[in-house]
């Protein structure tokens, strides 16, 4: 695994703290009604998406995941003024301002959505893979899904195939213990994910999700593995988010005490102890790291401000490509 150094942490700090903050502004704006529709957040979960970055070969390898899928893309290398102009619907927005929240995407950066249904990108994921493995391109794709997802019938259709042609791809579950507003133990006759992949002879294991190393070092073993055309792995990343199910969630599935007991673990409190810890910075440059996440954040939301809506046109054009479509009542 490519060594974690100091360099690595404050890469890591710097980066979780702006997805933080880009998010904590959409909720901002999305009071204000500046970003419509639905709205879920990753507060909580960042260590995941960091830890992965640090072992995948982003000249190749892939990522797709659910609906909370507003940093990846930014991870990945999606310019995040692009993010949130797409969440306030605007034309400059990764898909013009026609896909919002759900369904950021990006092919030039390897970041395939964002998609709406539960479970709907597990199979994609392995699509994506089953061809890199017949163009033999040598990279991997990590599959990402919510824990709710392992209800869907999709999931073990796509395991079973994953095992049967030993794709290489990475199952990861990012078990933050509820679906919506169900936990998991009222979904499941047992809580231990991750041996779901027993049923398939798939290696698999738990992992804590709130520490940025430990993920890397599991997905580094995954992701080799991967490469080596060994097959799949499934991981069950165990992670907590700290905001809603979405923006529209009044929580009453779980207590203000649970959510103040797990912020004490909150992965980028984790990250910046671990820097002051060991000297890599001082707090005084910690503090000119958040303000300079703060005025990136502001540049994002001026631009996604003062950037143009789409023409109506275009949402014709993205539907139909026969231009005299027999169904189109009016021309535009």
């Amino acid at each position: 695994m490519k060594k974690i150094t100091k360099k690595t942490y404050l890469d890591w700090y710097e980066n979780m703290y702006f997805w933080r903050k880009f998010e904590d502004k959409l909720a901002q704006v999305y009071i204000k009604q500046k970003v419509r529709g639905f709205l879920h957040l990753y507060n909580g979960q960042e260590a995941i998406l960091a830890g992965a970055l640090h072992v995948m070969d982003l000249t190749k390898d892939k990522m797709i995941t659910a609906y909370r899928n507003h940093v990846q893309p930014i991870g990945m290398g999606v310019d995040p003024k692009r993010v949130m102009a797409e969440l306030y619907g605007k034309s400059t927005g990764t898909s013009q301002g026609l896909g919002g929240s759900m369904h950021i995407f990006s092919k030039e950066h390897r970041f395939y959505g964002g998609h709406g249904i539960v479970g709907g990108q597990i199979p994609l994921g392995a699509g994506l893979a089953f061809a890199d493995k017949y163009f033999k391109r040598d990279a991997v794709t990590l599959t990402f899904m919510g824990d709710g997802a392992m209800r869907q019938g999709s999931l073990h259709e796509t395991m079973n195939l994953a095992m049967l042609w030993k794709l290489p791809v990475v199952f990861c579950v990012e078990n933050n213990g509820y679906a919506m507003g169900t936990s998991v133990e009222r979904t499941s006759n047992h809580t231990e994910l991750w041996k779901m992949g027993l049923a398939y002879d798939m290696p698999c294991k738990p992992i804590d999700g709130m520490n940025p190393e430990t993920v890397a070092e599991a997905l580094d073993e995954a992701i080799k593995r991967a490469r080596k055309g060994d097959g799949p792995t499934f991981l069950e990343i165990r992670t907590y988010r700290y905001r809603g199910h979405s923006m529209s969630d009044a929580q009453h599935y779980r207590t203000k005490k649970e959510v103040a007991d797990k912020q004490e673990e909150d992965p980028i409190t984790y990250v910046k102890n671990v820097i002051l810890d060991k000297k890599y910075a001082t707090q005084t440059q910690l503090d000119e790291i958040d303000k300079r996440v703060k005025e990136l954040v502001s540049e994002c939301e001026k631009f996604a401000e003062d950037s143009p809506y789409p023409e109506k046109s275009l949402m014709y054009d993205a539907v139909y490509e026969q231009e005299d479509y027999p169904f189109l009542s009016h021309k535009l």
